[in-house]
């Protein structure tokens, strides 16, 4: 088993309703979910979940698609990768922990997730901490050119007929490691233990497709369902932290799109690049800590 965790990371596998879902957790009080992104596994927080778990309950997953966890067929529909589907998921794991309120937090695409479980299960999410992004819909329906450019991914993993599978699957180490190397800026280095899982999780040509279907749901059946949304905004408390160096630092007002889709939301630019968990770990554990600390009390 891979040690950059602390040994007190139990590991155990949460049937959610006939998916896999990998889970490590460790710590006492209040819960809080960590959700990764993409191309990576629950080990992106493996400098931040050991000191939030000083006083918290800290529970990381792989999601389905990703990791260890299930890999489901995806119909044409892409239904099964729809961030409400990955969301779910994440609820049954924690209500098989015992855990019926919890705060969540996401980087990149659990972010996506994370935002999706805050809207369809308000009573369970008592807080939401959002990492590198903003909303699916914001980005969409502002995209341009230099998106295009910037986040070319999108459209690349969303493409049909196999072609993303296909070019990745020649070499997905090359893929995976020139896409995080090319969104990592000053801070933290990447931990190579980390990366070499990373490598042997997306090396599976299942967990290729199942994060093309990631991004095909985000242009498809996610749209349809943050449009039926549209007048709805998060009830919980929202923190938002991105990297001053990245595409969202530099591109977006990050708080004010935000503003938009939650009612209460604070947040700060990190020096860090997109993996603000990796980069910039310290000042995420410090602003998570405090984050956490003051919506479990008042709570």
């Amino acid at each position: 088993m891979n040690r950059l965790l602390p040994d007190e990371f139990t590991t155990r596998t949460i049937d959610a309703e006939g998916v896999s879902i990998h889970v490590r957790a460790a710590g006492h009080g209040p819960p809080v979910l960590l959700l990764h992104g993409y191309p990576q596994t629950h080990l992106i927080w493996h400098h931040v979940a050991p000191v939030l778990a000083a006083g918290f309950t800290v529970v990381l997953t792989d999601l389905r698609g990703y990791g260890d966890s299930g890999k489901p067929a995806s119909g044409p529909d892409h239904a099964a990768y729809a961030k409400r589907a990955m969301a779910r998921d994440q609820y049954l794991v924690m209500r098989e922990l015992g855990f019926d309120r919890f705060a969540v937090v996401g980087h990149d695409r659990g972010a996506r997730v994370g935002h999706r479980l805050a809207l369809d299960h308000p009573e369970a999410v008592t807080a939401f901490a959002a990492l590198d992004i903003v909303p699916t819909r914001y980005t969409f329906e502002h995209a341009d050119t230099a998106f295009g450019r910037g986040y070319y991914h999108w459209f690349f993993l969303a493409a049909d007929h196999g072609v993303p599978e296909h070019l990745i699957g020649q070499d997905p180490e090359f893929w995976l490691r020139t896409r995080m190397n090319v969104r990592h800026h000053g801070g933290t280095p990447f931990a190579p233990e980390a990366v070499d899982e990373y490598v042997r999780c997306f090396s599976d040509p299942a967990a290729v497709h199942a994060s093309c279907e990631d991004y095909r749901a985000a242009a498809t059946i996610d749209l349809e369902h943050d449009r039926a949304d549209a007048d709805r905004r998060l009830r919980c408390p929202v923190l938002l932290l991105w990297g001053e160096h990245g595409f969202v630092g530099r591109h977006y007002d990050v708080p004010a799109a935000w503003a938009e889709y939650a009612a209460d939301v604070r947040g700060h630019a990190l020096p860090c690049d997109h993996y603000v968990p990796e980069e910039a770990p310290e000042a995420t554990a410090e602003h998570l800590g405090a984050f956490l600390r003051a919506t479990a009390a008042a709570t």
